[in-house]
């Protein structure tokens, strides 16, 4: 337990500090039992992202979801990472298999405007962006500029 202490605190310091590497290889003396505790995959998750290894990241925010699965915020960061390596339909489904409470959110429904634009369902991606940016007005400025949302027209 104090080895496991100790090699987290090693890793957040290095990702604080900037090198999510470093924080990667910290966390590769813990044996499988320690890498399944959600402190280690919250940490591995952030640097995992953060060096857009995202087919890993995806699986460690999979895990994280099995482990949490009333954290909307776990499912928000699997769909997101899984859309990242190209999969964007099973990141559609994984967003909508989260919890209730993930679609108080108004970033899961520019998110999931994002994937259904993506995949071509412009009017379901219309409805969704039109929520979250009654949700949160600042999104229809993200919304302007955002790669997977290029031609999806005036909000």
């Amino acid at each position: 337990m104090v080895r496991v202490k100790r090699v987290l605190q090693a890793a957040t310091g290095w990702f604080e500090l900037g090198v999510p590497e470093e924080a990667l290889a910290e966390l590769e003396v813990l044996g499988p039992e320690a890498m399944s505790r959600r402190d280690v995959l919250e940490i591995r998750l952030a640097a995992q992202m953060a060096v857009q290894a995202w087919n890993d990241a995806s699986e460690t925010a999979r895990m994280l979801c099995l482990k949490a699965a009333d954290e909307p915020m776990y499912f928000l960061r699997a769909a997101y990472c899984l859309h990242e390596t190209g999969d964007t339909r099973e990141a559609c489904n994984w967003l909508l298999r989260g919890p209730k409470s993930l679609f108080d959110m108004a970033v899961s429904h520019y998110n999931l405007a994002c994937y259904l634009w993506t995949l071509g369902e412009q009017g379901r991606a219309r409805r969704h962006l039109k929520q979250a940016i009654a949700m949160d007005e600042t999104l229809a400025e993200d919304a302007r500029s955002d790669r997977d949302l290029v031609g999806i027209g005036p909000l």
